[in-house]
């Protein structure tokens, strides 16, 4: 393995020192900041910076009073980015584990879950903690449970099966904003519509302006009185700043209006669009802007994931520091652990500049580096997308926005409220700064008058995102009669939240679209006619927890995947995860390689064209399936190497490893298929081992 070298290192940083220097000489026009410099009002603001004493933990009163309110009822809890809100799920689970219950706690994303349960493995004790994530099942009967929702609610969907309870007394929601999530907020939905109401509940975010709309829909729905528990207060103050396309740095706001330049340079942007004419920013100002008024660290967000690839390329060296051996070290370990690393260019760029790039389309190796360097200190910078304010846990003293706008998946729209605030959740450290800061760098797209907006509006309420699925018909029709479905439905906070006439209109939306959802399930034979239950194919088709579920349960029908090798099966299940029309290129060695597989992949699409064109007469979505992942995923189980796969397979390394890692989840579905499938489930279980390897673990 190549040897990381301080020397090499220093050395490298002096020559293409001078070498970024003279590039940043550039005429104005190539820039949007030029010499750095600060507003006398500015001063007075920088003076706050600092460590504040240490003076040991002190609940603040909304801590204590959660958990005071929760022994009696249910509570949400809405406060500020880092103000404590773990705390209060680490108390109240210690609370229900000495008293012999059971505490569940729920998180979106699969890294804060595995965060989580470190951090609470560390404090109440390994061997009480458990971990459910898809890819992770470790101590499964342990009383407490840390893992996504996603999991909780296909437990919840069993225990209703059975007609058994939930052995559980206590659940968790973080960042319980989810459920106006447009794409996962479904999930959160039925979680709270299916948990019995003995169970307590517990909600924790950051944005939740219509806290209380969500206490009265739980308590109409659970039977049981709801609190709010709110705090305004964050744990270290934030200071909005602007950097004018001059250099000066300035207040953003004077009051709630506009500091004067700004305003001035707002009137500009609006009459003219001149700032919009002015080419991309020059980051290396920027980020001198930032140490030499000791802004650092400081997360950067911008727009694309190629931005942040293209500002960390060309960024200069950074000064040396202390800490410059823990700082090898400890990534010249996590390159020992994950040596496939070793040959990205931003390893060393990592190490010259002390600057990270962090988003989707990278490996999640290199997403947990960055994160760990920025936790321990290391590094000045990163250049992120949303991606760090939707839920990874590393706060910086300074944010920096350069855009009003952020792409949803489809498009660019404009910024809302509750996405500025995530952003700005990151700026400031608690216990490492005294004050935080937000620092706006007006350029082509940034809209100042939406900025102030933005600044000066709470969170959007959230919205009900419930959507009927076929997933979810055939798990409900399990426990449910088809009176007692459209009964559950009619329980939704898309229900509650509207006004009483909207509301009787948005129940019976809910109540067509699942009758067309039954009505085409019976047309398959996977839900009499007369009971409206679930047949035989339709009991075992229900384990399939998936987002096409009649595609798979459509193959196993007819018999195409019962003898397919582990290497094959996989690729078979590859084009059903992908969640975006995007063609992607590959090389001539793949298709030589897999050219045996082209003859069962159009096999299988003709076999899926009748279920394909029904779906779509009758209004259904239905993916693009596509050659690549199979490919993909086939050379993978087959043993090629990443680098060798990522050379021949031009999609984004993280794009690509999520394909393959979902492909895995989606094969853990086969696995409840035993009993009825077993060829299928065993060729799955060795098809998992195959996919789960370095760097993918």
């Amino acid at each position: 393995m190549k040897q990381i070298s301080i020397k090499k290192a220093i050395g490298r940083k002096k020559h293409q020192g001078y070498r970024h220097r003279k590039d940043a000489s550039r005429s104005d026009e190539q820039c949007l900041v030029t010499q750095p410099s600060v507003h006398r009002e500015t001063l007075r603001l920088l003076s706050q910076i600092g460590k504040p004493e240490s003076t040991g933990f002190v609940p603040d009163e909304f801590q204590l009073q959660s958990l005071e309110v929760l022994l009696s009822q249910d509570v949400v809890v809405s406060a500020p980015t880092g103000s404590g809100k773990t705390w209060i799920a680490l108390e109240a689970a210690k609370l229900y584990l000495s008293a012999g219950k059971g505490v569940w706690y729920a998180a979106p994303l699969k890294a804060l879950s595995n965060a989580k349960y470190q951090e609470f493995g560390d404090e109440i004790g390994a061997e009480n903690v458990g971990i459910l994530t898809g890819d992770r099942k470790e101590n499964p009967d342990a009383p407490m449970i840390v893992g996504t929702t996603e999991i909780l609610r296909n437990q919840l969907y069993d225990a209703m099966e059975v007609g058994k309870d939930l052995d559980v007394d206590l659940v968790i929601l973080d960042e319980a904003h989810y459920l106006g999530d447009v794409d996962r907020g479904v999930v959160w939905e039925e979680v709270l519509i299916y948990l019995p109401s003995r169970v307590r509940l517990l909600l924790l975010s950051a944005t939740i302006s219509n806290a209380e709309e969500l206490a009265q829909w739980l308590e109409r729905i659970r039977d049981k009185p709801c609190a709010v528990v709110h705090s305004g207060v964050r744990p270290v103050p934030l200071n909005v700043l602007c950097q004018l396309p001059n250099g000066q740095i300035t207040p953003f706001f004077k009051g709630q209006r506009l500091f004067p330049p700004v305003a001035l340079l707002a009137k500009q942007q609006k009459e003219s669009r001149k700032i919009a004419r002015q080419s991309v920013p020059d980051f290396n100002s920027i980020v001198e802007s930032l140490r030499k008024f000791n802004l650092l660290p400081a997360i950067i967000f911008l727009k694309s994931r190629s931005d942040c690839d293209a500002a960390v390329a060309h960024l200069n060296p950074s000064p040396l520091r202390p800490g410059s051996d823990g700082f090898l070290r400890a990534v010249r370990q996590h390159l020992e652990r994950y040596p496939e690393l070793e040959s990205r260019s931003q390893v060393d760029r990592l190490l010259m500049c002390r600057v990270g790039s962090h988003h989707a389309g990278q490996l999640p190796a290199w997403k947990l580096l960055v994160e760990q360097m920025m936790v321990k200190g290391f590094l000045d910078v990163i250049f992120s997308t949303s991606t760090v304010a939707a839920g990874v846990n590393f706060p910086a003293r300074t944010v920096v926005i350069l855009q009003s706008d952020r792409f949803d998946g489809r498009s660019f729209v404009d910024m809302t409220a509750t996405d500025l605030h995530q952003m700005c959740g990151r700026a400031g450290r608690r216990g490492m700064d005294k004050v935080g800061f937000v620092l706006v760098v007006p350029g082509r797209y940034l809209n100042i008058g939406l900025m102030r907006q933005l600044f000066l509006s709470p969170p959007e309420p959230l919205q009900s995102q419930i959507t009927i699925n076929f997933s979810m018909v055939l798990n409900l029709l399990l426990s449910h009669d088809t009176q007692g479905v459209k009964e559950l439905l009619g329980l939704s906070f898309a229900s509650f939240h509207e006004k009483p006439r909207k509301s009787r209109a948005v129940k019976l939306k809910l109540v067509e679209e699942f009758q067309r959802h039954l009505s085409f399930l019976q047309e398959l034979g996977y839900v009499a006619d007369s009971s409206g239950a679930p047949t035989f194919d339709g009991r075992w088709a229900a384990q399939l927890r998936l987002d096409h579920p009649l595609l798979i349960a459509e193959l196993i029908r007819n018999g195409e995947l019962r003898y397919l090798s582990a290497q094959e099966l996989a690729a078979a299940i590859a084009p059903f995860v992908v969640d975006k029309d995007k063609a992607v290129h590959v090389s001539r060695y793949v298709w030589d390689k897999t050219k045996p597989l082209w003859k069962k992949f159009r096999a299988m699409v003709m076999r899926l064209r009748p279920l394909i064109e029904s779906l779509m007469s009758h209004g259904f979505s239905v993916p693009d399936i596509m050659f690549w992942p199979v490919a993909s995923l086939f050379l993978w189980c087959e043993g090629v190497e990443w680098d060798e796969l990522t050379a021949h397979i031009r999609a984004d390394e993280g794009d690509l490893a999520m394909m393959i890692l979902r492909t895995a989840d989606h094969l853990r579905q086969l696995l409840a298929l035993a009993p009825v499938e077993p060829d299928i489930a065993r060729t799955a279980r060795h098809s998992i081992e195959l996919i789960v390897r370095s760097p993918l673990i």
